[in-house]
């Protein structure tokens, strides 16, 4: 069985080899950064439109219509599902001021020409009668208003597409938070993109705990456009923080202020954008802040809005489609990444990143920086005399041989005896013993002699031995027998006689007085 054992390693030393001779064609999955996450990156503008009615009861009744479209908010948001979920911070579509106030100034300014500054406070007149009015014009509403407001709330969306959507699509809010810098969830309406939907960008499951931890921001200074593409940039996590007061950045190196940069950023429109995990390419937070401040909400909070709204983030085919695309381009094989990045614009025609990256991998293929080129090159220049081949059949028959040599072993291995013990390993110690009495030769074996099996057997030391040739039974005094007077008499011998022992001449056993045959090996006495 050791040979056996012996054999099983070497065959197992020569399958690791051969498994070693074929190249490793596996490769890591890239980080992405934010490739991941652009493509789901959409400007959002929200606007209050305010229908107002000015009833003039000063002289004649006059009803004056006005409609009014007053800025709420813009930001950066992040599609999150291939419907179109998205989720942004609250005060890009919701404002704490009053946009029926700031209708109410604007209609009772132009109509009675007087300065009423357009803004959302309140404000006094010196005439008392117009000061009335006006007063009975702003909200709440009341029996005796001089205005009736009506306010809808309408909400852009402008993909990140190529050629840019210069109209957008509308969406409504599914549910926004208590504070302004809670996350808000959005869904599309009217929006028809195919059965594909919308590009996503995956939600990571955790915030990085780590000091300077390095992160990316990425959003839109305006709507988007040929010459006004996504703004990234990078940044870095402090330790500690959670919660909607928001966690803060800060340079491990202390050579940028980073709160004071994401803050100008937010204020330019990345307010709402997403915090882009460096490794994995995963969003883990929203930016809030502005001005010299900025801050990030993490995760939980998201997830926490989205449960609430019961919108399912989720990835979809354009998603699996274009990850296999950066795989192959992030790696180098820019051959390999052309029809995968046309299999994304088949899904999704106006895929700004998968675009790009095509018409980079265009470029590139087939050149000295693609790899598949330079493994080509590396094959043509191995001697093609020794083709991969020859070696797989050899390592193959060498494996059969070895087997074969390995069942024969095991199975002689199997058939051979276990060795006797010797005969001092079953007895002990040996005991010194008297030489053996020779034994005349057994006469040859004819039809008429007496059949006699003869036993290969050790016998006890025989006393001296007096006989006749010729003669089948061996006659010998027996020296222990003692003949002093009253020490008695053998049994079948009289008072005085000697006593005579009888031997078989075929295997030396003792014979009885009245043995005619040898109770050992069957042989005639003839006695």
């Amino acid at each position: 069985m050791r040979r056996f054992g012996s054999a099983l390693a070497v065959l197992g030393g020569l399958c690791l080899a051969i498994a070693g001779v074929a190249p490793a064609l596996a490769h890591e999955h890239p980080s992405g950064i934010t490739d991941l996450v652009t493509p789901a990156v959409v400007r959002i503008e929200a606007t209050a439109r305010v229908d107002i009615t000015l009833l003039d009861h000063i002289g004649e009744l006059v009803h004056v219509e006005r409609s009014y479209d007053v800025p709420i908010g813009s930001g950066t948001g992040t599609v999150i599902n291939p419907d179109g979920g998205m989720v942004t911070l609250t005060r890009v579509v919701k404002t704490d001021r009053d946009v029926r106030i700031y209708a109410a100034n604007k209609i009772f300014a132009a109509h009675h020409k007087v300065k009423i500054p357009e803004d959302f406070e309140r404000h006094r007149l010196k005439d008392d009668q117009l000061d009335h009015h006006l007063q009975e014009c702003y909200p709440p509403k009341q029996p005796t208003a001089t205005c009736i407001i009506d306010v809808t709330t309408e909400i852009t969306v402008f993909p990140n597409i190529s050629p840019p959507d210069k109209e957008g699509f509308k969406a409504e809010i599914v549910r926004v938070g208590d504070k302004p810098d809670s996350p808000a969830v959005l869904s599309p309406v009217g929006r028809a993109d195919g059965s594909a939907g919308l590009p996503t960008a995956p939600l990571a499951a955790v915030v990085p705990a780590k000091e300077g931890s390095p992160v990316a921001v990425a959003g839109f200074t305006g709507r988007p456009a040929a010459n006004l593409p996504e703004t990234v940039d990078i940044a870095h996590l402090r330790a500690g923080g959670a919660g909607e007061s928001g966690r803060q950045f800060k340079d491990p190196e202390n050579k940028v202020n980073e709160p004071e940069k994401l803050g100008a950023l937010i204020d330019k429109g990345l307010l709402g954008g997403p915090v882009i995990e460096d490794k994995k390419g995963e969003v883990v937070g929203l930016l809030i802040g502005g001005g010299k401040d900025a801050r990030m909400i993490g995760i939980r909070e998201i997830t926490k809005a989205l449960a609430e709204a019961d919108v399912t983030p989720a990835r979809g085919s354009i998603d699996a489609a274009f990850e296999q695309a950066l795989t192959r381009f992030h790696t180098h094989y820019y051959g390999d990444a052309v029809p995968a990045f046309q299999r994304v614009l088949d899904l999704y025609p106006g895929h700004i990143v998968a675009a790009a990256h095509l018409k980079t991998s265009q470029a590139k293929r087939g050149t000295a920086e693609d790899e598949a080129t330079k493994r080509a090159a590396a094959s043509t220049d191995l001697p093609k005399s020794t083709p991969l081949w020859p070696f797989l059949v050899g390592g193959g028959l060498l494996v059969l041989v070895v087997l074969v040599i390995a069942i024969l072993l095991w199975r002689r291995g199997s058939q051979d005896p276990e060795p006797e013990p010797s005969p001092a390993a079953k007895t002990g110690p040996t005991v010194p013993a008297s030489p053996p009495i020779p034994i005349p030769p057994r006469p040859a074996f004819d039809e008429q002699a007496d059949s006699t099996v003869v036993v290969g057997r050790s016998f006890p030391a025989l006393p001296k031995i007096s006989s006749t040739p010729g003669q089948p039974v061996l006659v010998a005094r027996d020296p222990g027998h003692n003949t002093a007077p009253g020490a008695g008499t053998a049994p079948g011998t009289k008072p005085g006689e000697t006593m005579v022992q009888k031997y078989c001449t075929g295997c030396g056993m003792r014979l009885g007085p009245a043995h005619s045959f040898c109770g050992y090996c069957g042989q005639p006495t003839k006695t």
